[in-house]
């Protein structure tokens, strides 16, 4: 699934190609990915020109001249692409925004759980969605107001959209690596001091990941995500098992927490007090 990151490419990629176009056209090749009825997004659209990009979370935004936006969620498989004539339209493009110098804006989407809106801000998405704020966004002082009174795991709570949006499975573990917290912490545990590392892995996680343009084999060699990409089943000691990339010899474990497969060192990341009783 596209995550923050991969949509922030998106959006910047976005960004250089659409601003102050005029839209000619809307192509739509399957309008299972339109969550509004198609002749009303191609009345909406067709004359508008784009006046910003953004995001929230997971949730891509072109703003129009008209003051509404055109919300892109892209499910698990979606992306975005360009081209100019049909025969170099990217596979699985389901609909094409035709612009006035003839380039095109392809939302791909394979699996067809993406999803195409319109919105009259990006605040209403925002408020009819029930998502919290934005992750690069989000302060100490709001995860403690969310989350310090919470009896709850705390990898759940940051996976959930209305905390905090953008943060998906291999992030939190990514940022609850960084911040040496343990996934199954409950969050009325967490120090004011571990409130602000956990808000300074967000930062570090999220803006690594963007500089790298999600492309996770860049990223630096202190990151959990390359144990991931093994096998953490495998047998301990075979090539198809990773450390911690702080302590070589330790393992790195692997359990479902909150239904989600979870990694984490527990060297690094003490177990809760209630496991090891």
């Amino acid at each position: 699934m596209p995550e923050l990151p991969e949509v922030e490419t998106y959006r910047r990629f976005l960004n250089e190609l659409v601003l102050h176009q005029p839209i000619t056209a809307v192509e739509v090749h399957d309008a299972h990915v339109l969550a509004v009825d198609e002749d009303t997004l191609r009345q909406r659209l067709v004359g508008q020109h784009v006046i910003a990009t953004r995001r929230l979370g997971k949730n891509c935004f072109l703003e129009l001249s008209d003051g509404t936006a055109l919300a892109l969620h892209f499910g698990m498989t979606g992306d975005v692409g360009a081209y100019r004539d049909d025969h170099d339209a990217p596979r699985f493009t389901r609909v094409a925004l035709h612009l006035a110098d003839g380039l095109r804006i392809a939302f791909i989407d394979p699996r067809k759980f993406g999803r195409i809106r319109l919105t009259d801000s990006v605040a209403q998405y925002q408020k009819a969605k029930k998502l919290g704020p934005d992750a690069l966004d989000v302060t100490t002082a709001h995860l403690q107001k969310v989350l310090g009174a919470k009896k709850q795991l705390i990898k759940p709570l940051l996976l959930d959209q209305g905390i905090t949006a953008g943060l998906g499975n291999w992030i939190v573990d990514e940022v609850l690596f960084q911040a040496k917290i343990h996934p199954e912490r409950r969050a009325n545990t967490l120090t004011e001091q571990e409130f602000e590392d956990l808000r300074g892995a967000i930062q570090l996680v999220l803006t690594t990941a963007i500089r790298h343009e999600a492309t996770y084999r860049h990223f630096p060699a202190s990151f959990l995500i390359h144990a991931r990409e093994w096998d953490t089943s495998a047998t301990p000691g075979t090539d198809q098992h990773k450390y911690c990339p702080r302590h070589p010899k330790v393992e790195i474990e692997k359990e479902y927490v909150g239904g989600r497969a979870t990694y984490f060192c527990p060297v690094c990341q003490p177990a809760p007090a209630e496991e090891r009783n």
